[in-house]
């Protein structure tokens, strides 16, 4: 499913224009992103919650040349399901 098939599921649930269920679509993503892009985290009871997670540099290998690289400390948007998720995914 793509973002406009989603916006049409939204409207239709509820009961509002495909324009406007794609600008709520829109602000929900602005809204998490910049939330976990500061540090924060965003829990959803039941679905989930998204939150930035610290990954460590470690080396790697570049698979053309074999050679060793240097792969620097960086921060990564994490998602972890919630129970309520995960059950109706393991119907």
């Amino acid at each position: 499913m793509n973002k406009n098939q989603l916006a049409e599921q939204l409207a239709n649930k509820t009961n509002t224009s495909h324009t406007s269920a794609l600008r709520n679509i829109d602000a929900l993503i602005d809204v998490i992103t910049n939330t976990v892009a500061s540090g924060e985290e965003i829990t959803l009871v039941g679905f989930g919650s998204f939150k930035p997670k610290a990954r460590a540099a470690r080396v790697g290998m570049n698979p053309k040349t074999k050679e060793s690289i240097r792969i620097p400390a960086t921060t990564v948007p994490h998602f972890s399901a919630g129970k309520r998720f995960k059950d109706a995914i393991a119907k």
